[in-house]
């Protein structure tokens, strides 16, 4: 038998380890109701903002003297571990001698919270928030935090289930109450159901489930997934010119899995080698069961509409700008620098309602696409073999300036807007979330693994081109070449973490056929590959 104190420890220990996810699901609240949970989020901004505006004085009285910046630069560029400890307690002290600290920032909530009349969970939450971008600016690459301007509404939060946002169930189902107001959830679909289930066996017998917790987690190490709800957070939304505020539910362990209408799981996990090349734009895979070379993000044909229409009410809400605000721009267009009072026609103020309504429609687009693709390579194999990330660098103006032939200047512009649209970095995260969830592999080769440049047919390294993006190898066989990438990253050798040369000779012929296929495939159905040299014409 365990004692109280042992039983306690392992529980704790348990709920730190084990997996959790998010259930996004409506609140079921009259539109009355969303109005005063609205005047509680515009609380909870200005609060933020009087912290934010506190701590990034004290930080940038931090920066300003001379002694932190120099103690910063000697920490970067020291090497021995115990100068290092030295410089880092030093440092430690002066944050603490100008108040940048976590306690002083806890603290500094306290009397703003009740200025504003906010439950301390929820100030307390806020000021967490703050404290991480703080720390990014102290410890990472952040330079500033910054404020939260009017209509950017946060989320409410409470760490903890039974203050703030509490929940309780009656006659079998779910409901939470936040101040006064109690709210119901919308349950939709099946998935929901099957989570709100799971919650609710967890709750109608808690102490029960948290023993076999314990019992398994001390015998096998193996964490159960017990479906006990952590904590709620309410988030608002902007959706066809009205808010809506949905509830995202913290659960402890893995999520359901899902299934369609027929009773059949939604997705299957497949079992083999994909490789896959993740491009700014496109990304391209090969595995046992097929090849494949597709648009990042894309969701269906009307993409390129959506996002040309983005563009279109983009430029003509900075001509309306323009148009009523002439004294904030110099004679070449450039807006005058110092601080300026902008007014905003009827006219624009429409434009701004359309232009935020889709681009909030694209990014939903662009997520369910993200998560359809991902879903789709779990089900060619379960180890999946990538190159690093690499899109953060991508974005970032070249700081050179060059001439070409003619003599005129090279743009500096990177992938910004292909990144932007396409979300390549998100799509590899989500990738590999979705792969280690799944008891899959995923693999990013070292940097000198070059799969872009190698031939296997002259089994050497040749330098190509950004733009030659149909490549003819040293035998003469013209192979697309983001494909071939793929390709490459298919024949990793697990030991020498390198290309395995062999497997590139006999498994070159079988691939290159489907690949030859799905460019036909694309030829006739006329699919727009973005940058990937294929011709439709």
């Amino acid at each position: 038998m365990i004692d109280n104190e042992d039983y306690k420890k392992y529980l704790r220990q348990f709920h730190k380890l084990s997996n959790r996810h998010v259930l996004i699901i409506e609140a079921d609240m009259p539109y009355s109701d969303v109005q005063k949970v609205l005047l509680l989020f515009n609380k909870i901004r200005k609060a933020g903002n009087e912290l934010v505006g506190l701590m990034r004085k004290r930080y940038e009285q931090l920066l300003r003297t001379k002694k932190y910046r120099k103690l910063l630069s000697l920490y970067g560029n020291t090497e021995d571990k115990a100068k290092r400890k030295i410089l880092a307690r030093q440092l430690n002290e002066m944050q603490k001698r100008y108040n940048v600290t976590w306690d002083h920032c806890r603290s500094s909530m306290i009397p703003i919270g009740k200025k504003y009349g906010i439950d301390a969970v929820f100030a307390l939450t806020k000021a967490e928030d703050i404290w991480e971008g703080i720390e990014k600016c102290l410890y990472d690459n952040g330079k500033t935090i910054h404020f939260s301007k009017y209509g950017d509404l946060p989320s409410i939060r409470a760490k903890q289930i039974n203050r703030g946002i509490s929940l309780f169930v009656k006659n079998n189902k779910l409901q939470f109450k936040l101040n006064k107001m109690v709210f119901d959830i919308k349950v939709n679909d099946r998935f929901q159901k099957d989570e709100i289930s799971a919650v609710l066996s967890y709750l109608s017998r808690p102490e029960i489930i948290d023993k076999e917790v314990v019992e398994t987690f001390i015998k096998d190490a193996y964490c159960i997934d017990t479906y006990r709800p952590c904590y709620a957070t309410l988030v608002p939304k902007m959706i066809r010119g009205k808010y809506r505020v949905f509830l995202h539910l913290t659960i402890e362990g893995k999520a359901k899995p899902k299934y369609d209408k027929f009773g059949y799981p939604r997705y299957i996990f497949g079992k083999g080698i994909v490789g896959a090349d993740i491009g700014t734009q496109t990304v391209a895979y090969t595995s046992d069961a097929e090849v494949g070379l597709k648009n990042l993000s894309e969701r269906g044909n009307s993409i390129h509409e959506s996002e040309r229409r983005e563009r279109l009410l983009h430029r003509a809400m900075d001509r309306s700008k323009r148009a009523m605000n002439p004294q904030n721009y110099n004679e070449d267009g450039i807006i005058k620098k110092g601080r300026k009072f902008w007014r905003y026609s009827n006219h624009y103020k429409k434009l701004r309602a359309k232009y935020s309504e889709l681009c909030r429609i694209n990014a939903t687009n662009r997520q369910l696409a993200i998560n359809e693709d991902a879903n789709h390579l779990r089900s060619l194999g379960n180890v999946l073999i990538t190159e690093t990330k690499n899109a953060s660098k991508l974005m970032k103006r070249t700081k050179e300036t060059t001439k070409n032939d003619k003599g005129k200047f090279n743009k500096k512009k990177r992938f910004g807007k292909s990144i932007r649209n396409r979300c390549p970095s998100k799509f590899q995260t989500t990738v590999e979330k979705k792969f280690e969830i799944s008891c899959g592999i995923y693999i990013e080769v070292p940097n000198d693994y070059r799969a872009s440049q190698y031939d296997h047919t002259a089994n050497d390294y040749i330098k190509k081109k950004l733009s030659d993006r149909m490549y003819k190898l040293c035998d003469g066989t013209l192979v697309q070449r983001d494909w071939y990438s793929s390709f490459l990253l298919y024949c990793y050798d697990f030991k020498t973490e390198n290309i395995d040369k062999n497997k590139c000779i006999s498994e070159f012929k079988k691939h290159y056929i489907k690949e030859e296929a799905l460019i036909k495939h694309i030829k006739a159905n006329r699919i727009k590959i973005l940058n990937s040299g294929i011709n439709l014409a």
